[in-house]
């Protein structure tokens, strides 16, 4: 089978998803949300306000938000989170999240399952996959 005979879609978004999830609360300081993404080894981080996931922060947030207008590492991360949070269903596929990802100029997409937040997709995620 050759590239242009494969359907990609076939891939749902739940056969790529990264699950692995850091959450805060809107108060969690940048500086923290910081430490966490580089322990974690993540390049987002979910926003719950009482367990409500209500954003997202995002290492290019770090950029465009908080170093390009000067604000203190101990900003609650409420004041740089994106907000409200675009979120994708884990059985939706990989071509309907390059399209939301496109149409709403992310680079990442938090997936649901049954109405919980269950892991990120990322622009990375969807290269790789059409590299294979």
């Amino acid at each position: 089978m050759s590239r242009e005979d494969f359907n990609y879609d076939s891939i749902h978004v739940s056969d790529i998803v990264a699950r692995t999830l850091i959450s805060v609360n809107p108060n969690t300081t940048v500086f923290q949300v910081a430490k966490m993404m580089e322990q974690g080894g993540v390049g987002a981080v979910i926003v719950k306000d009482n367990e409500n996931p209500v954003g997202i922060i995002t290492d290019r947030d770090f950029a465009t938000k908080i170093i390009a207008n000067n604000l203190s590492s101990n900003t609650p991360v409420e004041k740089t989170m994106s907000s409200p949070l675009v979120t994708i269903n884990h059985d939706a596929t990989i071509s309907s999240a390059a399209e939301m990802m496109t149409f709403k100029k992310i680079r990442k997409l938090a997936v649901s399952e049954n109405g919980n937040i269950v892991g990120i997709i990322t622009s990375t995620d969807l290269v790789t996959q059409l590299a294979k």
